[in-house]
């Protein structure tokens, strides 16, 4: 990860972009690049996604990518560890789904029984 964080910065570095990736900036970014993700996919049946995702492979890549980035680089300037966060979210959710009561459905945590 500490590789590609290094590349993201000289990306951005080299371009002089810095002052315009500030958090609200790049949260912005991240929505609006998973909202393009999200138009590959718009008005399909569930097949047809993953159809489509399978076909299209590097478009899919691209967007995904694109998201990752920004989410990076925003973990990156705001001095999380991605890794531990995701880790710790994971942790917490485990708590909060319990295989026992959470197992094929998709119920939010406050209503499981």
């Amino acid at each position: 990860m500490q590789d590609t964080i290094a590349k993201i910065r000289q990306f951005r570095d080299e371009r002089d972009w810095k002052r315009f990736h500030d958090p609200k900036n790049l949260a912005a970014s991240i929505a609006i690049e998973a909202g393009e993700l999200l138009e590959l996919f718009q008005w399909m049946s569930s097949e047809e996604a993953t159809r489509f995702a399978a076909e299209n492979q590097e478009r899919v890549s691209e967007e995904i990518a694109d998201v990752a980035i920004y989410l990076i680089e925003l973990a990156d300037i705001t001095g999380i560890d991605l890794t531990q966060a995701i880790e710790a979210k994971l942790e917490k959710n485990a708590k909060k789904y319990p295989v026992e009561k959470s197992r094929g459905v998709w119920t939010k945590y406050t209503d499981l029984k």
